[in-house]
Parts: C-alpha cells; sequence; structure tokens
C-alpha cells in the first residue's frame, strides 16, 4: 500500500539577520514544492511544542541563527525527530541555534565555535572580516552518498567553520584550519564541513556553508543543500 498524502515541510526562519534567514531559506522553498512538499513557515521555533501539528510534518528546514528556544519546544523538537521527521540546515541556522540549551546540540551533534578571520591588520570591522578561502574536503564515504555522489572538492571563501562535535555523526567531509602568523594554536585544526545524524526513526542532515546567498547559489552548495533535504525527509 502506498501513501497518497502529501509531504509536509515546515520552514522555521528568524534569529541573527546577518544570515538573511528569509531570503535563504525563499531560495529553497521552491525546490521544496516542486519535490512534492506542502511548505509552511514559522518565525519562531514556536511550532515545535505543538505535537498534534509536527506529527504531520516530514521534513523541518531550519534557518534560525542564535535565538533562544523554549524547554517545550525543544522537547516537541527532538520527539518529532525521534518519531521520523527529518531535519536539514545549513551554517549558523543549524549549527549555532539556541545556544541556551545542550540538549539541542547533543540532538544535532555540532556546534559553531567560532570562524577565524583575515590577518587582523587587513580587518575593517565588517562581516568580510571573518571571510577567508578555504576548501571543502570530501571524505571517500561522500563518493556513494546521495547527498554528495559526484561532488569533487571544492573552493569557498566565506565564513569557515570551527565545529565543535562528537563522534555520533557521519561525517561526509571536513574543512581544515590552517595555522598562521595570528593565531594562537599550534596545530592544524579539521572540522566537520557536511555531516549527517540519525536519531531514533528521523534523518538530520548539516552543512557548514551558507553564510551569505551567493554562497547558497554555489552550485556545489546549493545541490547539497537540496539533496540533503530530499536525504532527511520523511
Amino acid at each position: 500500500m502506498t501513501d497518497d498524502r502529501s509531504r509536509k515541510a515546515l520552514v522555521v526562519r528568524g534569529g541573527w539577520e546577518g544570515h538573511a534567514p528569509v531570503e535563504a531559506t525563499d531560495l529553497f522553498v521552491p525546490f521544496l514544492e516542486k519535490h512534492g512538499y506542502e511548505v509552511s513557515l514559522a518565525d519562531s521555533p514556536a511550532p515545535y511544542a505543538d505535537s498534534a501539528f509536527m506529527s504531520g510534518i516530514d521534513l523541518i528546514v531550519q534557518c534560525y541563527t542564535m535565538g533562544t528556544i523554549e524547554p517545550e519546544e525543544l522537547r516537541g523538537l527532538e520527539a518529532a525527530i525521534r518519531a521520523g521527521t527529518g531535519m536539514a540546515g545549513w551554517h549558523g541556522g543549524i549549527a549555532d541555534s539556541y545556544r541556551n540549551s545542550s540538549d539541542y546540540l547533543h540532538l544535532i551533534g555540532g556546534q559553531f565555535a567560532c570562524h577565524p578571520g583575515k590577518d587582523p591588520a587587513e580587518r575593517e570591522g565588517t562581516q568580510a572580516d571573518n571571510f577567508v578561502p578555504y576548501t571543502v574536503n570530501m571524505l571517500p564515504a561522500a563518493g556513494d552518498h546521495p547527498i554528495t555522489a559526484g561532488i569533487a572538492d571544492f573552493d569557498l571563501v566565506t565564513e569557515q567553520y570551527w565545529v565543535l562535535t562528537d563522534d555520533y555523526i557521519d561525517v561526509l567531509a571536513t574543512t581544515t584550519q590552517k595555522i598562521r602568523p595570528w593565531d594562537p594554536w599550534h596545530r592544524e585544526v579539521t572540522s566537520p564541513a557536511i555531516w549527517t545524524r540519525r536519531w531514533g526513526n528521523g534523518r538530520i542532515f548539516v552543512t557548514t556553508p551558507g553564510h551569505s546567498l551567493d554562497v547558497l547559489r554555489n552550485d556545489n552548495v546549493r545541490t547539497i543543500i537540496e539533496r540533503g533535504m530530499l536525504w532527511a525527509g520523511r
């Protein structure tokens, strides 16, 4: 027997405006609709607390940097994913959300720590101070994964996330912080750049590139996010 019910996606967007959460998610809503999703939009995590509503959601796309989440919202989010709702997101919209909740960090499996920037002598007090050239390195596991198959290492000039994480994530790509004369660390540091996580019956997808609209329009980044959303969805 097949399920003829249309799939439903919830897009939660808000928090720090520097990541243009409305404009960023608007890039991907048409893609979801093209692939059969009925899309609902929310400007806070409040819907997570509505168990009846969340039971019908097949995919959450979250772009909500920083901000806060209430205990009942977090419990609802975790319960939905455990029951099979997928979750997908990029950059600070998923990996730097809800700093008030260690349980959220536990759910996602990785937390933004910093994005080391340019030489201090070159900084001008703008977001561009943190835009550096770096490579996203695809791991062997990425070769036949539906999110990353056919995508080779690629270069970006944007924020390079240093991520704190655990070993219960499946890493598809990494990026390595180099040692520069002005940095206080003494060896290179490799962080996950693309990962997935299984939680109960649900799937979670995270990619750290995505600071700005131009990065989200990069062919590799856009393709990875589109495939990641489809992979995560119930």
